[in-house]
Order: structure tokens, then sequence, then C-alpha cells
């Protein structure tokens, strides 16, 4: 990084981005942007920067995941602080978005709430979104403003490659539900790997079964591949029926690990070997029961290179290779 950058650029953590912010700035070699967070007695929170952004490019770093409405709320009050310190542009970079899962109306009489935080994300000033793999890829469109999206893949795709027990012919890349057989497809052409898919019948909200499997596993090890495991119920029971069906190891992947309700225990009972997540929302002490399955890989570097190249109005698609991109 540059003198000037160090002058020109200030990236502030908020409480749900603090340790992604750290090794962000630790990666472009800067000083984290002094700012202080603090909740009065009634919960309402009060953000102050102790710097001047004065015509300054901002980023700040916020997932919005659990509590989630405190960090939504946390993240505007932050843009607003900025705004009203005449920052020249703000970027909120969201490295998990909530409520993307609520992107249309699948049924009468039900809020489109993706919707509603863009419109306030944008209301509240900022100039610009970075986030990564959205639930939904057309909600970039819900914002008014420039929204980069990034994909956890390239950070995937370098750790598989360094691995020997996923390589060539004995792996599977296996999709949990049809909804996601363009990303397993992607894996699979980018690892070079053959293709299942898992045709499941949802019966309600947190109740999943899963009904056929489309593909041969047997003898492989299959690895799938989501955005996020939640209550982790679809990969479990995935994990369960390609078992069945004859594969030898099954390993998990998804970008955010949001890991609520019975996700824990689910998977300690299922066969899931491994779990393989990103650390778009940081890791806390729900994940302490899951230290032998689970290991998290580091977008901090592909967030900070992102930010660099914003700053410096540079390409972001360039970021990845061919055929790496975000879902489409």
């Amino acid at each position: 990084m540059s003198h000037d950058d160090h002058k020109s650029m200030k990236i502030f953590a908020a409480t749900g981005g603090t340790l992604l912010a750290e090794q962000m700035c630790k990666h472009l070699e800067l000083p984290l942007a002094a700012a202080t967070i603090e909740c009065f007695p009634d919960n309402e929170i009060i953000v102050k920067v102790n710097e001047d952004v004065r015509g300054r490019d901002c980023f700040i770093v916020q997932s919005t995941s659990m509590p989630v409405n405190d960090n939504l709320m946390e993240l505007l009050i932050w843009i607003d602080t900025l705004r009203r310190a005449s920052a020249r542009r703000i970027t909120a970079v969201i490295p998990y978005f909530g409520y993307a899962r609520q992107d249309r109306k699948d049924e009468g009489r039900v809020p489109i709430t993706a919707k509603l935080v863009a419109n306030l994300i944008t209301a509240a000033g900022a100039t610009r979104v970075l986030c990564m793999d959205l639930h939904a890829a057309q909600i970039q469109g819900f914002f008014d403003i420039p929204v980069d999206h990034l994909t956890a893949t390239k950070v995937f795709c370098d750790y598989f490659s360094q691995r020997d027990d996923m390589q060539g012919d004995d792996m599977v890349i296996v999709s949990p539900d049809v909804g996601n057989v363009k990303v397993a497809n992607m894996y699979a052409g980018l690892l070079d790997s053959k293709l299942a898919i898992i045709d499941k019948r949802r019966d309600s909200g947190s109740e999943v079964v899963s009904k056929r499997l489309i593909g041969d596993v047997e003898g492989k090890t299959v690895l799938m591949v989501d955005d996020m495991i939640s209550t982790a119920g679809t990969i479990c029971e995935a994990a369960k029926l390609v078992t069945e069906k004859g594969a030898k190891k099954v390993i998990a992947a998804a970008t955010h690990g949001v890991i609520v309700g019975p996700a824990v225990e689910r998977i300690k009972k299922s066969p899931i070997s491994e779990i393989i997540i990103t650390d778009t929302i940081a890791p806390d002490s729900r994940l302490d029961n899951l230290e032998d399955q689970l290991q998290i890989l580091s977008v901090a570097r592909f967030l900070g290179e992102a930010v660099h190249r914003i700053h410096h109005h540079m390409s972001i698609s360039s970021l990845f290779n061919h055929g790496e991109g975000p879902k489409k």
C-alpha cells in the first residue's frame, strides 16, 4: 500500500466484521481506522469515528449474521455516521448478507425483506456494496447503487487442489438439491469431477425429506458445496442418502457457516467426516463441538484485494479465473 492509501482509504470494523477487518488491514498493510461503538443501557447503539474521514474512501466491514437485527442496525448507523462526517465514498462490505433468503414472494402476504434491507442500506447513504456468495444472485439488482458480488470459489478451489484425497476420478460433486445444480456443475468443471444431484422434497420449513440420487457415488469421495449451512437439515439428509448409495467419504463445504438450531447435533450424528466453511461469519463458541470435523478457510486476503481494487478503480472480475465467477 502506498503512503497515499494510508491517508485516502479507511477501513472500519463493525461488531460483526471485527476479525475480518483486522485481517484485511494486515494484508493491505493499513492500520484499522479508529472508532468506538457503545451500547446505551437501553441497547441503543452509538458509533463515533475517531479520525478525520472528510473526502476519504471509507469501507465498513459488517456481516449481518446473528444477532441479525442488531448487526443490520449497527451497519446503518455506521453508514450514517460516515456520511455525516463527509466521507467521499462509503462502501458497505457485507461478507454475509442476512435476510438474503427472503428474496421473493413464494406465497401470498409475505414480505421481500432482502429488498427492504437493500433500500435501508441505500437510504442510509452507502455509495456501493461488496458482498460474498449471495443466496440469490438477483439481490444485486435490489440495490440502486453498484454491487460487487464476490464468490469464495477461488478460496475453496485453491484449498481443494492442495489435497490429494480430492483429486481425479475418486471424487464426485453432489448437489444437495436441484436449486444448487449450477454451482455444483461449476465445481465439477473446475475440479474435473463427475456430478450427481439429489432430488429432494421439502415437507415444511424445518423438515427436509430427500428422495433420490441422480448419478453414481459408489466407492467415491463425495463433496457437497452450498452457499450456506444453516440448520444443516438439507446437507445431513443428503449425506445419509449418498452414504446409503455407497459413498466412502462425505465432505461438505459452504461459504457461510450460519450453523444455528440443531445444526451442530445433526452434523455430529451425520456421516459427514468434514465440514469446510469460511470466516464470512466470525467463528464463535457454537462451533467448538465440531472441532474434529471443522475446517475454516479465511476470505480476508481475498476481500482485502477486492477493497484495494475498488479503491484504485481496478477490475474486480479479473480476481477470478475463467469459470470461477459468482453464481448467475
